[in-house]
């Protein structure tokens, strides 16, 4: 591991450009797993072909961990390492990624597997989990991206995926097969970047909403819907068309991780990833995020 140079500021990593963020706790340690944007000079499109582990104690100081997992750890994947979601359940670490299959058409979510959750990750399956051939009929060859898993209070798992479609399906507990039909579902202006978390019996998805994407939410008592859609989370990230958030909860607070282009030479392929606190209304609607430079506080600093 090596320390990350941070301060109270956004982006909160710095030497590198990061994306879709997805955030596990264990431990008392947040562990931040991010998407690496790598064009190189003078090419303006997303080269992505690894994601990054970072981990902090205290949501400013950071630690980056060697490099967890290549797209092409897949055997069955020619590249792209797109938006993704790492849980763990009984002792081992789930890592649901979406990648371009090189022999179907269309994106593809295989899901990794470690022990620790800095990996290393291996493939769990040998080939894809979710393929184009296994949804409804599409011409949208982007439509399986964008994983989140939520394993419900009962235990059931759910991952949830989509572009422009919202897809879902249980899943068994061994965390790699699926456990019935996939099922859809649709949301107003729902483009891609899906989050789903839990809190006070509300389900929320959190989803990029529109082009360039703003982030916006519904909410559900029923993991099954109907979703009710509540409006806009936060506002279009400066200078950058795409946002895929993560919440959790840590220490007593909630925390809002998104990406901007904030860095010097960013930009929508060349993003960065940011945090930013989440408060939640009487009701338990969400109130609107408040996008700031400054970022996040030291975990119990006043």
């Amino acid at each position: 591991m090596k320390d990350v140079q941070s301060t109270h500021t956004n982006p909160i990593i710095k030497h590198k450009f990061t994306a879709d963020p997805t955030v596990l706790v264990h431990n008392d340690i947040v562990y931040l797993y991010t998407g690496h944007d790598e064009p190189p000079e003078g090419i303006d499109d997303y080269v992505m072909n690894d994601w990054l582990c970072f981990s902090s104690a205290d949501m400013v100081n950071w630690q980056e961990h060697p490099v967890p997992l290549k797209a092409k750890d897949f055997a069955w994947a020619s590249g792209d390492a797109y938006a993704s979601k790492v849980i763990s359940r009984n002792g081992k670490f789930y890592w649901y990624a979406a990648v371009t299959h090189a022999t179907i058409e269309g994106k593809a979510i295989g899901v990794a597997v470690a022990d620790h959750p800095s990996g290393p990750f291996y493939d769990a399956l040998g080939n894809a989990l979710i393929t184009q051939n296994m949804i409804p009929p599409t011409d949208n060859n982007k439509a399986n991206m964008d994983p989140t898993v939520l394993i419900d209070d009962d235990g059931q798992a759910y991952l949830f995926w989509g572009s422009i479609t919202c897809y879902y399906v249980k899943l068994k507990k061994n965390m790699i097969e699926l456990d019935g039909p996939i099922q859809t579902f649709l949301l107003p202006k729902f483009m891609e970047g899906a989050h789903l978390h839990k809190k006070n019996q509300w389900y929320y998805f959190s989803y990029g909403y529109g082009s360039p994407e703003k982030v916006a939410y519904a909410r559900s008592r029923n993991i099954n819907g109907p979703w009710e859609f509540k409006g806009i989370l936060s506002e279009i990230a400066g200078n950058c068309e795409t946002n895929r958030p993560a919440i959790i909860d840590f220490k007593g607070k909630t925390y809002f991780f998104y990406h901007n282009g904030a860095l010097p030479g960013g930009g929508s392929h060349r993003r960065s990833v940011c945090i930013d606190y989440l408060y939640y209304n009487a009701d338990d609607t969400i109130k609107r995020i408040i996008m700031t430079s400054e970022g996040v506080a030291r975990v119990n600093e006043n």
